[in-house]
């Protein structure tokens, strides 16, 4: 993997240690805070589009996750609750007692678990193309079987991570969970990709996914989290054209929410703040300043 992350003027690059594990934090600008938390198979760079201007008025915060970018890959089962206790971890190691919380994918679902763990510590959320906690996955078609085959490789021990070492897989999954119309060039792609050619990402992948399937995903369908009422006031978004996180899988968040509202960004993929980021901006300054 790249010995260094990509630059983007104004942003300054530090490690915070936090629960035993070094996080990797890329920060720009002043004023109140605001945390990107990235998705898979991503990291802090998915925001570039959204930083410049979030950072004119907002101390802007973007952490890997454990397992991603330029944070250490200990070994583990990485838990969604896990990345939820990190992120409330990390708020701790940089001092901040509350703040506003942007999150795409599994960095979405975490953002979700953060707020239920510790609601005091977030003034509003704002969720990316993911599902909500409260999602009963559907009887599998043969359509959503193809789409998450991919889930099924990554999660094998060995075949996952030589996979993602070792073929486009990153790539093709990016280009394919976008809209038609959205463009990537192999540059960009490439700074997702490349991480993976370390073996404890590599690994970290493999884990996340095996504890999806093997335990989390029966935790949903079981109702794991009905008992619990989301309080932090959230906007999830998703894109008219995400293959994966439609909008009738996100349309109950607001019946286990005490305020909560969908919105579906038109011309849009699974990977919004890159393919639509003037569209998710304003949704993001729309609820959270």
């Amino acid at each position: 993997m790249p010995a260094l992350p990509p630059t983007l003027e104004g942003v300054d690059h530090r490690d915070v240690e936090a629960g035993g594990v070094r996080f990797h934090v890329a920060e720009a600008g002043e004023g109140p805070p605001i945390v990107l938390l990235h998705g898979w198979p991503q990291h802090w760079w998915v925001w570039r589009k959204l930083i410049p201007d979030l950072a004119r008025d907002h101390r802007v915060i973007c952490p890997d996750m454990r397992g991603f970018g330029w944070s250490d890959a200990p070994a583990g089962d990485y838990a969604k609750e896990t990345l939820a206790e990190d992120l409330v971890a990390i708020l701790d190691a940089l001092e901040l007692d509350r703040v506003r919380l942007v999150g795409h994918d599994w960095g979405g679902f975490a953002s979700f678990l953060a707020c239920l763990l510790a609601p005091e510590r977030f003034e509003g959320l704002v969720a990316m193309n993911i599902v909500h906690p409260w999602f009963k996955p559907p009887k599998p078609t043969p359509k959503a079987v193809a789409l998450a085959s991919y889930q099924f490789v990554l999660a094998t021990p060995g075949l996952g991570e030589r996979t993602l070492r070792n073929t486009p897989l990153v790539k093709t999954i990016i280009r394919r969970g976008s809209h038609p119309g959205h463009t990537w060039t192999d540059a960009e792609l490439s700074t997702y990709a490349d991480v993976f050619k370390d073996p404890a990402h590599a690994k970290a992948s493999s884990a996340l996914y095996r504890t999806f399937l093997r335990r989390e995903l029966g935790q949903l369908s079981k109702g794991y989290y009905d008992d619990r009422r989301l309080t932090v006031p959230t906007v999830l978004l998703t894109g008219s054209a995400d293959p994966v996180v439609t909008p009738e899988r996100i349309a109950t968040l607001p019946a286990h929410a005490d305020d909560a509202r969908v919105e579906v960004i038109p011309d849009c993929g699974h990977f919004s703040a890159e393919e639509q980021p003037e569209k998710v901006l304003a949704i993001v300054r729309a609820h959270l300043g």
